[in-house]
C-alpha cells in the first residue's frame, strides 16, 4: 500500500517513522508544523551544551529539554518516543560519525538528556505560503548545508564554526524570505548571508557539506541561513566520548504548529 506522505498528520507520520516503516528526509513534510533537530549527551555535558546553545541561539534556537532519561517531551509532543521518532540518527563516539541508524533505543542510557533544536524546514511551509518556492522540495531532495568559517562564541568544551543551510531566491523576492523567517526566530530566523558565499568561506556551491546540490537559475541569489546542523560541526571539533544527534535533514514533526512560534 502506498501512502501519501503529504497528507499524514504529525502523529502518523511518528507513527510511521517508529515502526520503521518511513526513514527518508522530512522537508516538506506536514506542512505548517515545526520541525526539530536533535542532540542528545550524557547528562554530565548537557549543562556546558545548553550554554552553548543559549550563546549562540541563532544556529542552536532550543525549542525543548527533556528530563534527564526521558524519551518523552512536555511542551512539542504527547504520543512521542525520542529514541524511534526521527526517520535517521547519527551516533558520534569522539567526535566521529560511529553509524546512521534509525533507532538507538538499545544503546540508550539513563543519563541522557535531549535538546530538541528549531529547524529551518518549519518556515519553508511560511515561504511557500508567501509564493516563493522552495527549490530543495521542487527537486525532491534535502536541503543543502555548507560549513562556514563564521565562529561560534564557545562554551567549554564546545566550541567551532556556524553551519548554513542554502536555499535560491528571486532577486525579487529577497525582502519577502527576509521578512517571513525574521518573523520565525526559533527556527533560525532571518538569513544571515545573501549572494556572497565566499565571505562566509563557501566556494562550491555545488557541494554541499551536507544534503544534496539544488539548481540555482538566472535572477536568482544564493541565501543563506543558520542551520540545527551547527551541533554536530562542534561534536566533530569537540569530540565527545558520544553524542546522537539527527541524520541531516531527517527530523521530528513536532504537533506545535509554526503560526506560534511567530513573533
Amino acid at each position: 500500500m502506498t501512502t501519501d506522505m503529504t497528507t499524514l498528520s504529525p502523529v502518523e507520520l511518528r507513527h510511521l517513522i517508529r515502526s520503521g516503516d518511513f526513514f527518508g528526509q522530512t522537508s516538506g513534510l506536514c506542512p505548517g508544523y515545526t520541525q526539530a533537530n536533535l542532540a542528545i549527551l550524557p547528562k554530565d555535558l548537557a549543562y556546558d551544551f545548553l550554554l552553548f546553545t543559549q550563546r549562540n541561539p541563532r544556529p542552536c534556537p532550543v525549542l525543548e529539554v527533556s528530563d534527564t532519561g526521558s524519551r518523552k517531551l512536555h511542551e512539542f509532543a504527547d504520543d512521542i518516543d525520542l529514541a524511534n521518532d526521527f526517520p535517521k540518527y547519527r551516533i558520534y563516539r569522539n567526535g566521529k560519525v560511529d553509524a546512521e541508524v534509525t533507532s538507538v533505543a538499545d544503546i540508550w542510557q539513563n543519563d541522557f538528556v535531549s535538546f530538541i533544536i528549531g529547524c529551518s524546514f518549519s518556515f519553508e511551509s511560511e515561504l511557500l505560503a508567501s509564493g516563493i518556492e522552495v527549490r530543495n522540495i521542487t527537486e525532491k531532495v534535502n536541503v543543502p548545508m555548507f560549513n562556514t568559517n563564521i565562529p561560534l562564541k564557545s562554551a567549554d568544551p564546545f566550541h567551532g564554526n556556524m553551519v548554513v543551510s542554502m536555499r535560491p531566491i528571486p532577486e525579487t523576492q529577497i525582502p519577502t524570505a527576509v521578512q517571513v523567517t525574521g518573523a520565525m526566530p526559533n527556527v533560525h530566523g532571518a538569513p544571515i548571508q545573501i549572494g556572497d558565499p565566499e565571505t562566509i568561506g563557501i566556494s562550491d556551491l555545488a557541494h554541499p557539506d551536507y544534503g544534496d546540490p539544488v539548481t540555482i537559475k538566472a535572477g536568482e541569489q544564493p541565501v543563506f541561513w543558520p542551520c540545527g546542523v551547527t551541533p554536530q560541526n562542534v561534536i566533530m571539533q569537540t569530540k565527545p566520548p558520544l553524542v546522537i544527534t539527527h541524520a541531516p535533514g531527517h527530523m521530528l514533526v513536532t504537533d506545535v504548529v509554526n503560526a506560534t512560534l511567530k513573533y
